[in-house]
């Protein structure tokens, strides 16, 4: 009788063998919170943790933030603060997306508080309040972003008029800064103007204006409360200045295979990268269905034919080039100047992490990194590393 495979392995064990894996540093995440609360001075600083805690994973991230001290965490979904909202019991959950007819019940089953951004959301809210009775909500006003938002004009005029709805009583009034990620530029300044009308029309309610690019630029952006994002997943928040963040996640690739090839082959598909030498290529798990675009590939992309770098991994102290395009699910790495002895094949590459910041991997697919870290696929076995103290 044939022995039978046990599959029964736990979680460490899938962690050793995965093709992919991402590690994420809990404790940096906590440092990272605690770093952009202290530069929140008097305001409260909040946590953004949509779109899956930025690929991180909201339930681990969200009770991490929560036990670091944040009690107000904005998502972008009404399913998202449900998934949330047992991991922050007592926090205020935002969400950015407002709401639509149908998701009355898990907004109050879930206790969670919805961002109003246009008159119809506002409309369809007063009415909601009036059948169910009162419910804490917040109302977006557009400073110029010309994304959500109720029109400055619109929301001036609401603050004083007298006939609106009992109901209408907000407990946070909110902006949004289009380019925080540039401190010179007039924009900051003249939101910033715009939205000081709106927070003294609204006197006695909390307002915020400021996500983590916004927090960089000093006190009087800050109002009453803070929306860190970005930088509490270590990501660079503001252009062209040293990144203080912590480092907090890690995407590794298992080696499947190593080859040799000879000078003068080409190497992936449309034969565009050409070997300039005697070559060993080491062919990883990842492609572009795991968020590793193929704008990284290292030729025959318009990024690369313009003269900007392409990618490259890390593994026992060497930098290794992306060779040739990147496919769905594989990407090769020249790897001729790693010693034989220090790689082989199971060995795993290093995609972004303490080696290979993510915003340098961004800049070489002609993005930023968020779109890096929330384009993560599913495959990606997870790992969270916690602080023994």
């Amino acid at each position: 009788m044939t022995d039978e495979f046990d599959d029964s392995f736990s979680e460490t064990d899938a962690f050793d063998i995965a093709p992919l894996r991402l590690t994420v540093d809990l404790a940096a995440l906590a440092d990272n919170w605690r770093d952009m609360a202290r530069r929140s001075g008097k305001a409260r600083a909040s946590a953004v943790v949509k779109a899956d805690a930025y690929g991180m994973g909201i339930e681990d991230c969200g009770a991490t933030l929560y036990h670091a001290g944040a009690r107000d965490f904005f998502v972008a979904t009404v399913a998202e603060g449900a998934t949330l909202r047992p991991h922050a019991p007592e926090a205020r959950i935002f969400v950015l997306s407002g709401i639509w007819p149908g998701q009355e019940s898990q907004v109050f089953n879930h206790d969670l508080v919805p961002v109003i951004a246009s008159e119809e959301q506002l409309s369809f809210w007063m009415a909601t309040l009036a059948e169910r009775g009162d419910h804490p909500f917040a109302l977006h006003v557009d400073t110029g972003f010309n994304r959500l938002g109720l029109p400055l004009e619109d929301a001036l005029f609401l603050a004083d008029d007298t006939t609106r709805p009992a109901s209408f009583d907000p407990v946070l009034v909110l902006s949004h800064l289009a380019c925080a990620d540039t401190p010179s530029s007039p924009m900051n300044r003249a939101q910033l103007e715009s939205f000081r009308q709106v927070s003294a029309a609204f006197e006695g309610i909390e307002s915020s204006l400021s996500a983590s690019a916004g927090i960089f630029m000093g006190p009087e952006y800050h109002f009453d409360l803070t929306r860190p994002g970005i930088a509490l997943y270590g990501g660079e928040a503001v252009n062209d200045m040293a990144n203080p963040m912590r480092p907090v996640a890690k995407a590794e690739a298992r080696i499947i295979q190593i080859r040799d090839a000879a000078e003068g082959q080409t190497v992936s598909y449309g034969g565009t990268f050409i070997l300039k030498r005697p070559s060993r290529l080491a062919i990883a798990s990842v492609g572009y269905a795991d968020g590793y675009q193929r704008s990284l590939s290292g030729s025959g992309i318009p990024l690369r034919e313009m003269g900007y770098g392409g990618a490259y991994g890390f593994i026992n102290g060497y930098e290794v080039p992306v060779a040739g395009r990147v496919t769905m699910d594989l990407t090769i790495f020249d790897v001729t100047d790693v010693p034989p002895k220090a790689i082989r094949a199971g060995d795993y590459i290093e995609l972004f992490g303490p080696n290979v910041p993510v915003d340098e991997v961004a800049r070489a697919a002609g993005t930023i990194g968020y779109e890096i870290l929330t384009g993560l696929g599913l495959r990606y076995e997870r790992q969270y590393l916690i602080d023994d103290e």
